[in-house]
């Protein structure tokens, strides 16, 4: 068995790997009722080692929200097994629609479309919304997208699509390249975020501000979201990686 496994990280080494997350600091684009990340170096190499202080909110940068993120009595982020952090990867890619109308929703006739060229989504996969928001990055103003009067305008996922991925075809996660699982426009109307509540309240998780979508093919990738197993969080920065096949 450990010969086994020898060769299969072997062979998975010989794979392309791909960055899904943004690098961490103070300036990024965020949730704007969060602070901006405030770094403090407590140590340097004059007192013998080199240690910085970080105080964040757990939602910022590219993060993974548990469901208990929304939805009281849900799980907290380290009650997700290991396995579930391990998913294979569908990517969506609806950048042509986002481009042409940013406030475009990822629609269940999307998914049908997608699924006419792909193949049905697996049972327990990870779909991301490939919208190529990140390319926005690390720009605030065009991640945000605001209009003149204060109004942003940013793609998201359809309510009944969330439904259908999870009722239909049970998926285990979802991810996006926005801060929000909602686009700007349902936010608005709604006065809340209705799809980001349903995909937790189904016990999924979801992984925001993913970037490098456009370097994935559409399916036969592996998604690892590496995160530490904190008590009692609600959500964190992730390391979110995929091994392309």
């Amino acid at each position: 068995m450990a010969e086994h496994l020898a060769d299969i990280l072997k062979l998975l080494k010989q794979k392309e790997w791909v960055d899904l997350s943004h690098a961490f600091y103070p300036e990024i684009p965020h949730f704007p009722v969060f602070d901006q990340v405030q770094v403090d170096t407590l140590f340097t190499h004059d007192d013998g080692f080199f240690v910085k202080q970080y105080c964040f909110p757990g939602q910022y940068g590219t993060h993974i929200d548990a469901p208990v993120h929304f939805v009281k009595g849900k799980r907290y982020l380290h009650e997700l097994s290991l396995k579930e952090l391990v998913l294979p990867l569908v990517v969506i890619d609806r950048s042509a629609a986002v481009a042409a109308n940013p406030d475009y929703e990822l629609t269940v006739a999307d998914i049908l479309d997608f699924e006419k060229e792909h193949g049905r989504i697996a049972d327990q996969s990870f779909v991301a919304f490939r919208s190529d928001w990140s390319k926005r990055w690390p720009d605030s103003d065009a991640f945000s997208n605001k209009d003149d009067a204060g109004d942003a305008h940013c793609p998201g996922w359809s309510l009944e699509a969330l439904r259908f991925l999870v009722e239909e075809r049970n998926v285990a996660a979802i991810g996006h390249e926005t801060l929000d699982t909602d686009s700007s426009v349902a936010f608005r109307k709604e006065g809340r975020l209705v799809g980001e509540y349903f995909i937790l309240e189904q016990d999924r998780y979801q992984v925001e501000v993913l970037t490098n979508l456009d370097k994935l093919p559409a399916t036969g990738a592996v998604i690892y979201n590496i995160v530490p197993s904190i008590q009692d969080s609600p959500g964190f920065p992730v390391r979110s990686f995929a091994i392309l096949p």
